[in-house]
């Protein structure tokens, strides 16, 4: 990387440096580096295979475990049918094909029946033509059904066909990603669940086997699996078991909606059954009534919210359709006997 940030890989040969963490997951960077005459250390994707790690210090972030953590979240929802989508087999992401692999051998460990849908590699020009064949690769899949996509990216994919086809999620589809992308998971109407990976982790091992390596201490050909940080739930994922079409077409209306202060009424306008129908069958299958499902959507939004941003609790009371910060406070007190302040203290001291 040189000044002008740009990678001229070509050039590493002239580069007079110290030493290197280089992404192996790319034969090409592995392939620049032999002889380089510097210490170097790779990061990059686990393997089944102990054939595919190279012969250098390697920092891996564990792909086995990033799909056992996706698939169990969703097999412990209680769905039973289960689908991949992942990545054209590719040299330079040889990691894709690793997930994708554990994913069929854990499906079939407990007999469930999979599917597996590689989708092509999208650009722009070929855009159009792979959101159709990802349509109707989900139209055909049973329902409800849990998608486990190879990266964020590839979640995102699915989320947004979901919308065009009006496809429920996660009432029909739930969809759990890989990376914890930061960026990707605000770019989707549904809030993306996903496992995320221990970049950080891995960052500062890496840099560990480095630094001994550059004080004469070489660390041979030792090898890191670095395990996930854990499953992020959101609202992709947030399935429950409801057998009743109406509960299911409501419970979807306000997991979008509740934020905005919506009341039951709206809700049963937008179905389009009588308010004490909508109330008779949600009392049948969720033991609550409709202002109580508004109301715990609302209360788990502000709860997320405090525990995953920064933002001031009054800006997270609006958001979250609450008339003042007051209000907001009060609900606190009552639910968790505690200001949504102390609740944020307490979280951050647990992950610490």
């Amino acid at each position: 990387m040189e000044e002008d940030f740009l990678c001229r890989i070509h050039n590493i040969k002239d580069w007079i440096g110290d030493g290197v963490i280089a992404d192996f997951d790319d034969p090409e960077i592995a392939e620049a580096l032999e002889g380089i005459g510097a210490p170097v250390i790779g990061i990059g994707g686990s393997y089944k295979d102990d054939k595919d790690y190279p012969d250098v210090p390697y920092v891996a972030t564990d792909n086995q475990s990033l799909v056992q953590e996706a698939y169990l979240h969703l097999k412990n929802k209680g769905l039973e049918n289960f689908a991949f989508y992942g990545l054209p087999p590719s040299s330079k992401k040889r990691w894709a094909t690793e997930r994708e692999k554990e994913f069929a051998n854990l499906v079939a460990e407990d007999g469930y029946e999979c599917e597996i849908f590689e989708g092509g590699e999208t650009n722009p020009e070929t855009w159009q033509y792979d959101m159709d064949r990802l349509a109707d690769w989900l139209k055909s899949l049973p329902k409800p059904i849990g998608i486990i996509s190879v990266t964020d990216s590839r979640a995102r994919h699915v989320l947004q066909v979901c919308e065009h086809l009006d496809i429920l999620v996660p009432d029909s589809v739930s969809v759990i990603g890989i990376d914890n992308e930061e960026l990707t998971r605000h770019l989707t109407r549904v809030p993306l669940s996903s496992v995320g990976q221990g970049c950080r982790s891995m960052g500062y091992h890496a840099a560990k086997l480095l630094h001994r390596a550059l004080e004469g201490n070489e660390p041979g050909s030792v090898r890191t699996l670095i395990p996930p940080t854990g499953v992020i739930e959101r609202q992709s994922t947030d399935f429950k078991a409801l057998k009743d079409p109406v509960v299911i077409q409501a419970m979807h209306f306000i997991r979008l909606n509740a934020c905005k202060g919506i009341k039951v009424d709206q809700v049963s306008d937008h179905i389009g059954v009588s308010r004490s129908s909508l109330e008779r069958r949600f009392r049948q299958e969720r033991k609550q009534t409709v202002h109580d499902e508004i109301h715990l959507t609302k209360f788990e939004r502000a709860t997320t919210l405090i525990t995953t941003t920064e933002l001031p609790i009054a800006e997270i009371a609006s958001l979250c359709g609450y008339p003042s910060v007051h209000y907001l406070y009060n609900v606190f007190r009552k639910h968790l006997n505690m200001t949504p302040k102390d609740y944020r203290i307490s979280r951050l001291n647990i992950a610490e």
